[in-house]
Parts: C-alpha cells; structure tokens; sequence
C-alpha cells in the first residue's frame, strides 16, 4: 500500500509539474539519462518532474505480471523479476532504457522473433495526455484508440506513469550456439527455419540474434534457456561479448549477464573510447563500461566538437554519424546488407529477428498504426552504429537519406530515436501520420506536446 501511495504522490508531482510549464513552451522529462541520438533545440521551460516514478509497484509471479512506473529502467525491472524465475517478454539491450521509453519510443531485443516488441506485453496503462487529464487505457475500451497509437510516439501524445506488463518464466543460464554462416542467403533462410519450428538441429530456440562482420563472415547466436550448472563466461571484465562469436561454437551466460551482454561495450562501440583494447581495460573502472558512461561522453563531444576540431587539424574530412536501427522484410534481408556494405561500409551490425507476436488464442497479431509491420511477416532488425567521413561534394545527413530510401525500397522501417530526414508527407505515409493527428487532437487539443514530425524530423 505504501507503494501505491508513494506512487499517487509521484503523479500529483508531475502533473503540477506540467501544469508549471508555460503555454507555448516546449514540455520534456527531466530525467538524468537519454538513449536518444537526435539533437533537440535548447530550451529554458523547466523539465516535467518524474523523480518518484522510476520503481517497480509489484511482480505477481503466478499472473506472471509485473506493475512497473513509467521511468523505471530495465536494468530495475529485471532485477525485481529475476528472482522470481520471470523477465519481461522482451529485455531492450542497454541497461538505462525505460519501460516506458520502450514503449513509446520502441525496444527490441533476442526474444522478438517470437514476442515481437516491448509495448505487445502492455496490458495496461495510466498515461498523462497532452490535456493534462490521466487516463487508464486498455486495449478494449474507451481509450483503445491512444493504447494503440502510444507505441512510436515519442512523447508526442503523453507520458505513460504505470505499466502493467506480461513476464515469461527463465532459467538460471543461456546456453549459447554461435553458428557461422559465409553466405547471407543460408543465414536468413536459418532465422526462418527457426522462427517457423522454434529449433535448430533438434534444440530448442528461446531468443535469437546475430552479428554481420562481412558478407563473407556472419554469425547467427542461438540462445536456450537452461539451469545446466557448467561454468559460465564472463564478459564484464576483460572479455568483449561480440569477439566470442568468432572464437566459441559454445558458450553460456547466466540469465542475468546474457540480458546486459551487449552494455558491457555498447556493442562494439566503446572501442571508440579505447576501452577494448587491454591496457587501457585494464585501468578503466568496470563500474564506467556500461552504456549509459558511453552515452554521456558521446553528448559532450556532441556540445564540444573535441574529436571534429582535432580531425579538421589533420586534414581530414567531417564525419556523418550514422546511427539507425532498421527493420528489413526477412527475403529483403540479405540484399539489404549486401547493398550497406558496398554503399555504407560499417561493420560490425548487429542483426535481430522479429514479428509481430501473436498472444495465445488470439488468432493473428494486433497492428500497431504508428509503426505498422505486417502481421505475419518476419523482418530482422538491422542495427548499425558510427560515422562514416563525408565525401568531397556531399552533404552532412546523405548517407542517412540514401539508408532511408533502401529500407523503403526494401518495405521496411525505420526507428525514430536518432536522425531521421523525412519530408512531412513521407513520414506521414511511413507513421500512421492521419491516425496520430486523430488522436492527437483528442488528447492534446492545444497541441501542447511536441508533435511526433517535429520531434523526430525537426530535432524540437
């Protein structure tokens, strides 16, 4: 009870909060941590207050269910769950993604080709509007129409307080199987046998994903859930997660290190800090390799420009960062690739499985307007990470174009929580934009959030 009243308080808070902020003047969370790569336009409105609701509420273990505050991090949530054998449907990759940052901005992760993405778990819940009112939205119901326009929209519509989400029952360890494939076309026709039997060479496949060094040398990363008491690997010291793909067939993790294997190095991005190679490993506190350490010297080079001057310096050319996660039809995944490392270059990429889920006796899976994927339809999300230098005679922000055009031409999608160049009328075609204004003017007549175009496109 004391929970539910902490949480009661945490709410009053916000919405004084956001009754504080001036007409006019744009309305963001005051939050220490971002997972966002787009910069916004400085503003001098005070931040929403959403101090109180970073918690988990309760885990019912037989529902199988967790009541979680809209700013908890995964990082919170899975420590809150794993005791109880549960994890959400779907743990993003990094640590300090937000529940409800997953869900209005998207997450994926290994468990997607079966249970899709983490706003399919959400059974519930209470969401701030653009009017100030809060409202508990369902599926079914009176506010059915913004439960299922909330997923991809960044805020624009409101802010989610209390989620209430499936969890699934693991075990104590991941055994692991890292599957090398030379041609990519053996590759996507493995993630298809898999999603379709659930297997692979006669074991079960409970989360799936995968890593492109080159279109020569792929590896496909078969994880099943196990209580097998073998010694596990430890990749938070002086061990890199995504280099044992190409030293180890096998390998196993426990639960919790798997679910935080890619945060240790943010993939293979801390190599831009130098933190991969030994000495300075050595000498870099294991408490500073985490994702969100990384993120916060990427926002200052960001704001001081240090490695731009420097490379000006020298001579040599601007860089255009390029930092997307795609999602590609899967019989459109192997050209795609094919067509990024002959135009784009960038390697490693980070490949992930995923379709729409289907809840048991449903019959067929829910669309979601704002991000519509085909139900039925497996796609593999393909996540890449960097800069690349401009060409002589190009523009910052051509690359990420011509990515955008590809992943159309190929029927996909792209994430919005980095750059996105989009002229209003594509991204509406691409986002549900009729739907979105729909419900936009329902919930948010004075249009007093931030609008979903300008957000993402406009940098606001």
């Amino acid at each position: 009870m004391r929970a539910l009243r902490d949480h009661d308080q945490a709410v009053a808070t916000l919405r004084r909060s956001y009754a504080a902020v001036p007409p006019g003047q744009p309305v963001r969370l005051a939050k220490r941590t971002s997972n966002l790569f787009r910069p916004r336009a400085a503003t001098r409105a005070p931040g929403l207050d959403v101090s109180g609701l970073d918690g988990v509420l309760g885990v019912d273990p037989q529902a199988r269910t967790a009541e979680v505050q809209g700013m908890c991090t995964y990082e919170d949530l899975v420590a809150a769950t794993l005791p109880h054998g549960l994890m959400p449907l779907v743990v993003p990759q990094l640590r300090t993604i937000t529940l409800g940052g997953a869900v209005t901005g998207l997450g994926i992760e290994s468990t997607s080709f079966r249970n899709g993405l983490p706003h399919e778990s959400v059974t519930e819940m209470d969401v701030l509007t653009g009017a100030g009112d809060l409202l508990t939205v369902r599926p079914e119901g009176e506010h059915a129409d913004l439960f299922a326009a909330f997923p991809n929209s960044l805020g624009s519509l409101g802010y989610a307080t209390r989620l209430r989400i499936e969890l699934q029952p693991v075990r104590h360890a991941v055994a692991l199987r890292n599957v090398r494939f030379s041609r990519l076309e053996e590759l996507t026709e493995a993630i298809g046998d898999v999603v379709t039997k659930g297997e692979w060479e006669g074991r079960p496949v409970d989360a799936m994903d995968g890593v492109v060094f080159s279109p020569g040398e792929a590896y496909l990363v078969l994880g099943s859930f196990t209580d097998d008491p073998s010694p596990p690997s430890d990749y938070t010291g002086q061990a890199i997660y995504y280099r044992s793909l190409r030293e180890r067939t096998r390998d196993a993790l426990t639960t919790h290190d798997y679910l935080w294997r890619w945060d240790t190095d943010w993939f293979w991005c801390s190599a831009a800090f130098g933190v991969q190679h030994p000495l300075v490993r050595r000498l870099w506190p294991a408490r500073w390799r985490r994702s969100d350490v990384y993120h916060r010297l990427v926002r200052l080079e960001h704001r001081h420009q240090v490695a731009a001057r420097v490379d000006r310096w020298r001579g040599r050319p601007a860089r255009e960062r390029v930092v997307q996660d795609v999602e590609i039809p899967l019989e459109q995944t192997a050209e795609f690739l094919r067509w990024f490392a002959r135009h784009v270059g960038m390697s490693p990429v980070w490949l992930c499985p995923l379709r729409l889920r289907e809840p048991a006796g449903s019959g067929s899976a829910r669309v979601w307007p704002l991000y519509p994927l085909r139900p039925g339809e497996t796609y593999v999300n393909v996540g890449f990470w960097g800069t690349v230098p401009i060409a002589e005679g190009a523009a910052d922000g051509d690359v990420n174009r011509s990515v955008e055009r590809a992943v159309s031409e190929a029927g996909g999608h792209k994430s919005l929580y980095s750059d996105a160049y989009y002229d209003r009328e594509t991204f509406d075609r691409l986002y549900g934009g009729d739907v979105w204004r729909a419900v936009k003017d329902r919930y948010d007549p004075d249009h007093r959030l931030t609008g979903l175009y300008e957000k993402a496109v406009a940098r606001k």
